[in-house]
């Protein structure tokens, strides 16, 4: 019995960490993850790029946000892609890469061409670039 428990625990265990892999984007991911610095040196080179913001609006007021980020927040992003240009590549951030990783998945399963920004703001706000 205590050889199935072991199985168990590593299938388990591989489970968890493949799925960890899939939440942060690193795994089954049909879209591209950036740095902030080369996040930041696309905003300021490319005007193709819509800059999305899928925090809370609570977070958004808070804690400040990107200058020209576009704010629709994650639980509604679904409902509301008809604010976006499906020509522009969307560079999506959040508070820390989570919500971005999903915010990208859903866009780019709606046909648009998404960037997730590791790290979020936390990462952002770490490199000293601006916050409005």
């Amino acid at each position: 019995m205590k050889n199935i428990s072991d199985k168990l625990f590593w299938v388990v265990l591989v489970l968890m960490g493949v799925y960890l892999l899939y939440q942060k984007g690193m795994i089954g991911a049909n879209f591209e993850s950036v740095s902030p610095k080369v996040a930041f040196e696309m905003l300021q080179n490319d005007d193709n790029v819509t800059l999305l913001d899928v925090r809370s609006i609570e977070e958004f007021k808070k804690d400040g946000k990107l200058a020209g980020a576009k704010l629709i927040p994650l639980d509604q992003l679904s409902h509301n892609l008809e604010m976006l240009d499906r020509s522009k590549k969307v560079l999506v951030y959040c508070r820390s890469g989570n919500r971005s990783v999903s915010a990208s998945r859903i866009l780019e399963s709606n046909g648009f061409t998404a960037i997730n920004m590791s790290g979020g703001i936390l990462d952002w706000r770490a490199e000293k670039f601006p916050v409005e």
